[in-house]
């Protein structure tokens, strides 16, 4: 048998040889997209940055990676990918990823004014944003291709989990490499560039793997007598007819939709992470910050568990509803424990690492099933289009809410008062993620023949 003769039989070794490739450029995705978020605190005393920006400024840069997603870029580009496959368009994209953050690492370290600084680096940001969205959807659709037909839920969480290791490894690691400093100390843009220093390092190790992988999926068509491009016969052929088709899907648009107000119930979370958590729990940034990391942490070890079970068990949907709960219990105990009692935090950002695991192990592998594999481009793309409206709204009006609360440094209870105004945001969100995922899970009982909730091995 060749080793390559489908995707079911391919040689396992090759198959997650394949998927260490695809893991890394992702993990220094999420790595760079998070290397601020342990540090929003600092952006409550522009006067003592050298890069000079405030809360709203860096909410502004955090919205700035989804501007273009929502742009059309991802459509687009989604399209793109059908068109001509993961290999030319998600190498292009891979690149447009590490030219982003190349960018933004620029701006922060040039000794450019704030204003230019924070053009320069959004325009960055905007660049990077979409070449990761579209290399992640490179990644996915690539991993739904190589284990089609086994354990794809579980490699699917597989990837969720070392991409999220790079979130833990960047809340961790930046306070470490921009070390805390007294009290009306100065931070140099020698201290706050060096975690973008790191991530541009990871994006360009990812880059490389990234083209190891494009070599072995160009031997793995060739051995099964395919192309890359979804031409091989008329009725596979890509028509932009497909689009409609696929916004027209009631439980396509009930994942989309579930997509983007869960994931605003935590991404969005851990950028403002610390500077919520210091202030209604009262502790120091270190253990705020190590507090964050429980939620990348958690996800590392639940999304394969969680994922083999969706493969072995189904009932994806009622995992989705469970995992929302759990994020909105977590966002209501952040609300309403008792302030200053770390060990709440504690249990919530549990929760929420949880719920965080659980959902997009369930949701994920669900997509395949209602889209034909053709329009998976177009359609993961579609997904992360509708997301990045939220995720580029959010954490603009976070930041605002912060800025204005806030108008004297040092004032505690400004600092509690933004804090759990933000939180009543993530609350809001996190209801209707549940409610979304509910009538997820009617709609799959009124249509058993999609099997949304039937195991897959």
């Amino acid at each position: 048998m060749k080793p390559f003769s489908d995707g079911k039989n391919a040689g396992k070794w090759l198959c997650w040889a394949a998927l260490a490739c695809l893991v890394v450029p992702m993990f220094a995705s999420y790595f760079f997209d998070d290397m601020f978020s342990s540090l929003s605190h600092l952006f409550k005393n522009p006067e003592l940055l050298e890069l000079g920006w405030d809360y709203e400024d860096y909410g502004f840069y955090a919205g700035g990676y989804s501007f273009l997603c929502v742009c059309g870029g991802l459509i687009v580009c989604g399209i793109l990918l059908d068109l001509y496959g993961v290999r030319i368009v998600g190498s292009a994209f891979v690149a447009l990823m590490i030219l982003g953050a190349g960018l933004v690492f620029y701006a922060i370290s040039s000794g450019l004014s704030p204003k230019i600084s924070l053009t320069v680096a959004y325009v960055g940001c905007m660049l990077f944003g979409l070449g990761s969205e579209i290399a992640g959807v490179a990644v996915t659709r690539s991993i739904a291709k190589w284990f089609k037909g086994r354990n794809v839920a579980l490699a699917m969480g597989l990837q969720l989990s070392i991409a999220r290791l790079g979130t833990a490894a960047a809340l961790v690691l930046s306070p470490m490499i921009v070390a805390q400093k007294p009290a009306g100390e100065m931070y140099f843009l020698s201290d706050t560039n060096r975690p973008a220093l790191l991530g541009l390092a990871l994006l360009l190790l990812g880059g490389i793997l990234w083209a190891v992988f494009v070599a072995m999926d160009a031997r793995f068509d060739k051995e099964r007598g395919v192309s890359d491009r979804h031409r091989t016969a008329e009725d596979e052929k890509f028509r932009f007819s497909d689009i409609w088709k696929v916004l027209t899907n009631p439980r396509f648009l009930m994942i989309a939709l579930l997509c983007v107000f869960f994931y605003c119930c935590v991404i969005r979370f851990k950028k403002f992470g610390t500077s919520i958590l210091i202030p209604l729990f009262g502790m120091e940034l270190e253990t705020a910050t190590w507090m964050l990391s429980m939620i990348p942490f958690f996800t590392i070890v639940f999304t394969p568990l969680f994922g083999a079970l969706v493969d072995r068990t189904g009932r994806a949907t009622l995992w989705m509803t469970v995992g929302s709960a759990l994020v909105l219990i977590s966002h209501l105990i952040i609300v309403f424990a008792p302030r200053g009692v770390a060990e709440y935090g504690y249990v919530s950002i549990a929760l929420l690492g949880i719920g965080y695991s659980l959902v997009p192990s369930a949701m994920w592998p669900s997509v395949p099933k209602i889209v034909p594999e053709k329009n998976l481009g177009t359609a993961f793309s579609l997904i992360y289009w509708i997301q990045n409206m939220g995720m580029m709204i959010v954490p603009i009006f976070i930041g605002r809410i912060f800025k204005n609360t806030i108008t004297e440094s040092g004032n505690a209870l400004q600092e509690v008062s933004a804090a759990i105004q933000a939180e009543y945001v993530f609350v809001l969100l996190g209801i209707v993620s549940i409610v979304v995922a509910i009538l997820l899970s009617v709609s799959s009982r009124r249509h058993p023949e999609l099997g949304l909730d039937d195991p897959v091995v």
